[in-house]
């Protein structure tokens, strides 16, 4: 499997795959704080569009990472090891695609190895790298497994991610504290239900 980085689409606005400069990324900013009604060249806000385009970034640099190398290296000596690996409460920020407002959650991530195991700190950074784009919950949800499945080609893999989006908190209906909770389940995860169960219950869901 060959792993393409998704690139933000910008044959719409007829610039085809050129991505813009930071400069047009700062002139971009300052359009957007003067049409708030605010003026850019004011001393609080004469930096602003540099702090933006620094800031984008990092809540953005899950476009440059490929969850597949991070993925690669993997390990045999397990001693025939084959129950259940298990990440819990693995914190995540990303940003709603609709608004581009933070998503501030929590995702818990299984896998059943088969033969082979990956370093834990490589499934933290597969939920960071899908976690830092432009994102709705139920995509990254699936990304996050099918990434971990057609790379390690597992018995199984399970994902639960459970989100607070701002776009709904900060805005629209004003609903603060409530979480949204995805899934996905693959391989023995959704075809054994007392596996599935198992899962569920050592992540308290």
């Amino acid at each position: 499997m060959t792993f393409v980085p998704e690139k933000p689409s910008l044959a719409a606005a007829g610039d085809g795959d050129v991505r813009p400069t930071r400069a047009e990324a700062e002139a971009a900013v300052r359009v957007l704080i003067r049409w708030t009604g605010d003026n850019p060249d004011r001393e609080g806000l004469e930096a602003t569009p540099e702090r933006v385009v620094r800031s984008y970034e990092e809540f953005y640099a899950g476009y440059q990472q490929d969850p597949v190398e991070i993925l690669r290296t993997t390990f045999e000596e397990t001693e025939g090891y084959d129950e259940m690996v298990v990440l819990k409460d693995i914190t995540f920020e990303s940003h709603c695609e609709h608004h581009m407002v933070p998503v501030i959650g929590k995702a818990y991530v299984a896998y059943l190895p088969n033969k082979r195991v990956v370093g834990i700190s490589k499934l933290v950074r597969v939920v960071e790298a899908y976690a830092k784009r432009l994102q709705i919950q139920e995509k990254m949800t699936a990304q996050i497994a099918n990434a971990i499945n057609d790379t390690l080609h597992p018995k199984g893999v399970a994902v639960v991610v459970e989100g607070e989006h701002q776009c709904m908190t900060t805005r629209g209906v004003h609903k603060a504290g409530v979480a949204m909770v995805t899934s996905t389940m693959l391989g023995a995860f959704r075809d054994d239900p007392s596996t599935r169960r198992e899962f569920l219950a050592i992540i308290g869901k």
